[in-house]
This record gives structure tokens, C-alpha cells and sequence, in this order.
């Protein structure tokens, strides 16, 4: 396992910062990659296994250099949990072009980027093969209200999912997509006042410990390429999703 190498985006806070954080304990080395470094280094701390890679995944030329790094530092990459994202809200009638954009950047080209990258440098080197990792979202099944540009691109994550985990096969690479709803991080805790719900009531949601997420993940990355999860959903239980509506 010491061995083992991963990217993690969107590691700066919230879930990546978990998920980074629990593949270093199970002996990854691990480049944590985000737009602010400063972010960054508070969830590498003092371990000598984290790389810090500032990057911003909408941009092709960041993410190349992205990959690039880990390619001269470790010759080979193992996972990519592709996680970044943003949620800009908004319905179909007011959210901005502006805002559409950034998040279709970020939520999906980014993700495309990342994966790109990474199933290139797992096809190239030896042993070959990898394995991908998509932060789907709850809302890859079902939109809350005034979300419209968060949910498509999460809708197309699923799609992104799939055509991974197919053309990848050629090069023994697995793809699967881990679709969250309501893990408690700094992004849920509006949560707690409560939020919009689909009859227009605002209601507090409960949420479940993030950790839970990150054993999730490592759950996903332990096994072997043969075999893979391809869906894996996890959510607080009692969470508005099954029935929502």
C-alpha cells in the first residue's frame, strides 16, 4: 500500500480534505490539488506522503501540469478521486449564463480534465491501469429546487461515469462514482437552519459524519482491478431523498 499513489481534487476542504486525509493514513502518497495552496498545506500538514499541487480543474493547461507533477514525482498514478466541484444556485429561469458556465467548467469539463489525464498516464505506464473515482452528488438522481445547473452537470457526471469505466477497460482501468447526500462538512451546516424543499417549506435535514464517506471511498479503492463498484449512494437516513417530492 505504501506504494500506492492517488490524486485527490478539491482537497482544500470539505470531503476532499477527508478523503485526502484517509488515504494518507492507509499509506497512499497522495498529491492534494485545489485552487489555494494555503488550503492545501492545512490538509497535508506534516506528511511527508502529501504533494501539493495548487490547480484549478476547469483549466486544461492547470491540469496538465497537474498530471505532469505526479508523473516526474512518482511515475505512475494509481486513483484519481475526482472531486472538485461548486454549487451555484439558481432556477432555470434566473441563473446566470455567467454562473452555468462556471459550474459545467468546473463540475464537468473539470472532471473530463482530470480523468483525461489520469486515464492517459494509467494506460502508459507499467503495470498498467488505475482506478477512477467520481464525486457524483445525490442530485446524479434528483434535483433540489433552484438548483439547475448543479444537478445537470451531476446528472452528466453518471454519463462521464460510464463511458470511463467502458473505454477504460482496454487499458485496466476501473471507474466507479460515489453519490453523497448530506455528509456533514463546512457546505452542510446551513442544513441544520433549514433549506428548501420541493413543496416550498424550509426544513433542517439531519447529516451523517463525513467520515463515514472517506471509509466509503477506501472501501471503493481497495479492491482490486478486477473488480469495481461502479454506484456506491450514501446518505443520512433519514435525509428527504427516497420520496422526495
Amino acid at each position: 500500500m505504501s506504494e500506492k499513489t492517488a490524486v485527490v481534487t478539491g482537497a482544500g476542504s470539505g470531503l476532499g480534505r477527508r478523503i485526502a486525509g484517509a488515504l494518507l493514513g492507509a499509506g497512499y502518497r497522495v498529491a492534494l490539488a485545489g485552487r489555494r495552496e494555503d488550503a492545501l498545506r492545512e490538509t497535508a500538514g506534516s506528511d511527508t506522503n502529501a504533494l501539493v499541487v495548487p490547480a484549478d480543474v476547469a483549466d486544461p493547461a492547470s491540469v496538465e501540469a497537474l498530471f505532469s507533477t505526479v508523473r516526474s514525482e512518482w511515475g505512475r498514478l494509481d486513483l484519481l478521486v475526482n472531486n472538485a466541484g461548486v454549487s451555484l444556485g439558481g432556477t432555470v429561469a434566473d441563473l446566470s449564463v455567467e454562473d452555468w458556465r462556471r459550474t459545467v467548467d468546473t463540475n464537468l469539463t473539470g472532471m473530463f480534465l482530470c480523468a483525461q489525464q489520469a486515464v492517459r498516464l494509467m494506460r502508459d505506464q507499467e503495470p498498467q491501469g488505475g482506478r477512477i473515482i467520481n464525486n457524483g452528488s445525490i442530485s446524479a438522481h434528483a434535483p433540489r429546487p433552484a438548483s439547475v445547473a448543479y444537478t445537470a452537470t451531476k446528472h452528466a457526471v453518471t454519463g462521464l461515469t460510464r463511458s470511463i469505466s467502458l473505454d477504460g477497460r482496454a487499458w485496466n482501468v476501473a471507474c466507479g462514482q460515489i453519490d453523497i447526500g448530506n455528509a456533514a462538512t463546512e457546505m452542510t451546516e446551513r442544513m441544520a437552519a433549514g433549506i428548501p424543499q420541493a413543496d416550498g417549506r424550509l426544513m433542517a435535514e439531519p447529516t451523517f459524519d463525513a467520515a463515514h464517506v472517506a471509509d466509503a471511498v477506501l472501501y471503493m479503492a481497495g479492491l482490486p482491478l478486477d473488480a469495481n463498484v461502479q454506484f456506491l449512494t450514501i446518505t443520512a437516513t433519514t435525509m428527504p431523498f427516497i420520496g422526495r417530492g
